[in-house]
């Protein structure tokens, strides 16, 4: 059994926001930093929206929706940005269908990206919810 004989724990704070993830599951603490800091780049997308919203995909956007697919892995470092824009889309426009429309991508490849995060589905659900629509199924 391995114990760790010194502290490896990292702590990440966003200070404008005081959004904050920590990570502790790895003995290397250059791992548990990579690990923090995408937990907080995931958190940071989920919690934040951008004002004024968008009126144009990103650059970053156009490059991973490649013909109307979105090729994106769960650990992929560009996932946080790619759900950040997702939602800053679906909260501007109101709703999946016209956000995937503005991105040029389908419903279907919109809500596949959106269920990589639950989170992040959860959040365009309750969103549905609040206009009376019913909430979109995680088919990954």
């Amino acid at each position: 059994q391995h114990r760790n004989k010194v502290s490896t724990a990292v702590v990440l704070t966003h200070r404008p926001t005081q959004v904050s993830a920590s990570a502790s599951e790895e003995r290397s603490q250059a791992r548990n930093a990579a690990n923090a800091l995408q937990r907080l780049r995931l958190r940071l997308a989920l919690d934040m929206r951008t004002d004024p919203p968008p009126t144009a995909p990103s650059g970053l956007w156009r490059r991973r929706a490649k013909g109307g697919k979105m090729s994106v892995s769960d650990t992929h470092a560009d996932l946080p940005a790619l759900l950040a824009e997702a939602l800053d889309w679906v909260w501007a426009i109101g709703d999946v269908k016209g956000a995937s429309a503005a991105l040029g991508v389908s419903s279907s490849q919109l809500v596949r990206l959106l269920a990589k995060e639950a989170a992040a589905l959860e959040r365009v659900n309750r969103l549905r919810a609040s206009k009376g629509l019913g909430p979109l199924r995680n088919n990954r």
